[in-house]
């Protein structure tokens, strides 16, 4: 069967790119509004996006509202600061992780709402997930935007600093056979990544 994305609604064809394009790694950003008060928020449509200059990227859409679809606080903060924080989800925070997913009004405090710690960052303001071990200090470099209006955004910030816990290295290096990361699936469905396996490269 093929199909383009033309023939079916916007809502099926995502679920096939949600089902299909996974495990993915997940994003959990934390940002300050204009008053200083701190967001947090999980993104599965997240990547590297460059090794040097370091950068990350990650896609939060539009929230959908009766009235309408209006723009996530995530995104509002990061445009409004310049700064974020992405923190990275390990099946030790993965609850956490998931009540901070709701669509809460804007004066929810999501660190409290799950009853996280918040631990300062080193370079800017927004405040780092305490409970997850490893945390990228970002600047924001480029928000692209999709659709007319837009229908999406795709935010790039470049690493700034970095915060590994010690638990999570060996020889002063990441481990990751110490992380047990957490992979987003389609709908409900979540994975780990404690089961992994060896591949090397040919020799040309």
């Amino acid at each position: 069967m093929d199909i383009s994305p033309s023939e079916l609604k916007q809502p099926d064809f995502y679920h096939i790119l949600i089902s299909a394009i996974a495990p993915r790694p997940i994003a959990w950003v934390s940002t300050l509004n204009k008053n200083g008060q701190p967001n947090l928020a999980p993104f599965s449509f997240f990547t590297v996006v460059s090794a040097q200059p370091p950068q990350l990227g990650f896609s939060p859409g539009p929230r959908r509202t009766p009235q309408g679809h209006v723009t996530k606080d995530t995104l509002r903060n990061v445009r409004d600061s310049g700064e974020f924080v992405v923190n990275i989800v390990t099946a030790e925070v993965a609850e956490a992780m998931n009540v901070t997913s709701g669509e809460y009004e804007h004066s929810v405090n999501e660190f409290e709402l799950a009853k996280l710690i918040q631990r300062p960052s080193q370079i800017i303001r927004p405040p780092q997930v305490a409970n997850s071990p490893v945390s990228f200090e970002c600047k924001l470099r480029q928000i692209l935007d999709f659709g007319d209006p837009p229908t999406g955004s795709f935010v790039i910030g470049e690493i700034v600093s970095v915060h590994l816990e010690e638990r999570v290295l060996s020889e002063g290096r990441l481990d990751g056979n110490a992380l047990d990361l957490v992979g987003r699936l389609g709908g409900t469905q979540y994975s780990h990544t404690k089961v992994r396996f060896d591949m090397h490269r040919p020799k040309t």
